[in-house]
């Protein structure tokens, strides 16, 4: 699975196809808000695991593992997370409190991220790692609230992606961010036209 192969003139393996098709598939259903999104999250983060893992991406291949476990909150906070604690849960906005402790959260991680892997690995790309990284743990997190603000989060990030893919040489996993970035802004849109009514069931 991890042979390389040369698809279309891009080097990849069949562990970075895989993740990739299931990638697709996540955020398209996420864009739709549908809870079977976390399913393929779930798979095609443990195969990206194990992508950036070969690829000496550690603090990806670690927020892989994270992301399965905030995945499996995400799948039942979307199932049972509405009002009251019963029923789905709907799209909301962040308020000047939760802007604030998702830039908080941004920025100590990103802190202790990028001096955990430019002490303890062989990365060559600390700071970039560990600034995506945290900027991922954080659209997740937001994601698994419905906040509408994670698409923001993604877009920033997903750009900055496509760039340190490309440097590392996973230049399919380059045009699936690029992807990303498309899609980030098509799930903002969608989402945002569903917020009025969002807004007016939220407790």
């Amino acid at each position: 699975m991890n042979d390389p192969l040369v698809v279309l003139g891009l080097h990849t393996t069949l562990f970075e196809i895989l993740a990739f098709v299931l990638s697709v598939t996540t955020v398209a259903l996420n864009i739709r808000q549908n809870h079977w999104a976390w399913l393929f999250a779930i798979v095609s983060s443990a195969a990206y695991g194990v992508v950036f893992f070969n690829s000496r991406l550690y603090g990806d291949a670690g927020l892989q593992v994270v992301f399965i476990v905030v995945s499996v909150w995400g799948w039942y906070s979307w199932l049972h997370g509405g009002a009251g604690g019963h029923g789905a849960l709907a799209v909301s906005t962040l308020d000047a409190r939760g802007w604030a402790y998702a830039g908080a959260g941004w920025a100590l991680g990103y802190l202790a991220l990028s001096w955990f892997l430019r002490s303890y690995t062989n990365t060559d790309v600390p700071h970039t790692d560990g600034f995506l990284t945290a900027g991922s743990l954080v659209g997740q997190v937001l994601l698994s609230r419905k906040k509408l603000e994670n698409w923001h989060a993604w877009i920033v990030v997903d750009v900055l992606y496509v760039g340190l893919y490309v440097y590392k040489g996973l230049l399919l996993t380059g045009v699936l961010y690029a992807l990303f970035v498309a899609m980030a802004v098509a799930g903002l849109l969608a989402w945002r036209r569903t917020l009025p009514a969002a807004v007016d069931a939220a407790p």
